[in-house]
């Protein structure tokens, strides 16, 4: 499934969603290996919860999410499989609580975030 957008135009948007939801308890973006041919990819690392960092893969509208431990990644499940069927907002919450569920409460409570 391909959607007919560019790599910079489907990161833009996904990065404007995360950006909404997560407010303070997302930043530094890095975005690499994207390219538009042979066909739209990219993947995107970014900082969770000053926590673990995260990386986003997209790849030809499949997207998910893993964090990153070392070079590896533990992937993280998620209803919206297709960037282009995807609800955004869904995807946040989804997100949200398989991350939360990895961080202790102590650490949420002390910056506010539960």
């Amino acid at each position: 499934m391909q959607v007919n957008k560019g790599y910079a135009e489907i990161k833009s948007e996904i990065k404007q969603a995360l950006k909404e939801h997560f407010d303070d308890r997302i930043g530094s973006f890095s975005v690499f290996g994207q390219t538009d041919t042979p066909y739209t990819m990219f993947s995107m690392q970014f900082k969770m919860y000053d926590y673990f960092f995260v990386i986003l893969n997209y790849d030809r509208g499949a997207f998910g999410c893993a964090i990153v431990n070392g070079e590896l990644g533990i992937g993280l499940p998620n209803s919206q499989e297709w960037y282009d069927e995807a609800h955004m907002i869904t995807f946040c919450k989804e997100l949200q609580k398989q991350l939360e569920l990895r961080i202790p409460d102590k650490f949420l409570e002390y910056k506010g975030w539960k």
